[in-house]
């Protein structure tokens, strides 16, 4: 399995998104409807690829509580490696990450960069040149040609996330963990992404991407998450997918998930058991702010 994280990614996006609770009984089901419209992500392989995240926050963990009172604009950092879990180089190839919402609209913004230089610049708050930066340097001072825009954008968040982790104190706080079987949109759906999350885990110590460490289930292994992605609304047949398998809307978290699964913050109105299944209506029932909010 490969360990760098999906080509081509963006340094910035848009998206809406939507999450469900779907019982791992009835994953196959959905994934032949879902496959039947879309694609499977040409980075994943059969039985798509590991996602670990470090996640930042402060000691007061600022960042949970602003997701959980729901406010309108909030925030996460974290650094994400692709690939299976344990020893890896200092050099692997990670994503650093600010994920925000601004009303309803999930933002990303990220920048690619070897595990050793991501952890120097959020752990040990020093500078760091972006390696496209540091490329994009050195094409200006052979050619004169290099477009930098690219190389501003990355050197300009970098300076963001040292600026964030100066200033709010932020700290390594819980790693999560998962196996994601991705899916893309095709013709109309160009923009659509349909992921299923299995065996979500994770823990509140060892915190480093490469460490050999146990993890925990902080959600039922007998639920998978599934994630709805669109540049605009979902189209209807996710919906009516949605409907006819009695999913509803559910605001998860898998940072906020682990938080509470290690008794760092009282259990939400939101939390999902991690050892037994959990009914899949949301909370409050339908009709309640939690699905017309989903996270």
């Amino acid at each position: 399995m490969a360990t760098t994280a999906p080509a081509h990614a963006p340094h910035a996006f848009n998206r809406y998104e939507l999450k469900y609770l779907v019982p791992a009984a009835g994953v196959a089901e959905i994934r032949r409807e879902v496959a039947a419209r879309m694609r499977q992500d040409g980075n994943a392989g059969p039985n798509g690829y590991g996602v670990w995240s470090l996640y930042y926050d402060t000691t007061g963990l600022r960042f949970y509580w602003e997701k959980i009172e729901g406010l309108r604009f909030r925030r996460k950092l974290r650094i994400r490696r692709y690939g299976e879990p344990g020893a890896a180089p200092d050099d692997l190839p990670v994503s650093l990450e600010i994920k925000q919402r601004v009303n309803r609209v999930t933002q990303k913004r990220r920048v690619l960069l070897p595990y050793a230089a991501a952890r120097e610049l959020c752990d040990g708050r020093r500078p760091i040149v972006p390696p496209d930066a540091d490329r994009a340097g050195a094409d200006r001072a052979d050619s004169g040609r290099a477009d930098s825009g690219r190389a501003d954008a990355d050197r300009a968040f970098v300076d963001e996330v040292l600026e964030l982790v100066t200033r709010l104190d932020l700290r390594p706080t819980a790693i999560t963990g998962y196996r994601r079987e991705p899916y893309v949109g095709v013709d109309s759906d160009l923009g659509l992404r349909v992921t299923f999350d299995h065996r979500v885990r994770g823990r509140d110590h060892d915190l480093d991407l490469c460490a050999e460490a146990q993890n925990r289930s902080i959600i039922s292994p007998h639920l998978v998450v599934m994630e709805v992605k669109a540049n605009e609304r979902a189209p209807y047949w996710i919906t009516d997918l949605a409907a006819r398998h009695g999913l509803q809307v559910r605001r998860i978290s898998k940072y906020c998930q682990s938080v509470e699964a290690f008794g760092r913050a009282p259990r939400s109105v939101f939390h999902v058991p991690e050892t037994e299944d959990t009914p899949l209506a949301a909370p409050g029932g339908p009709g309640t702010a939690v699905e017309r909010q989903p996270a």
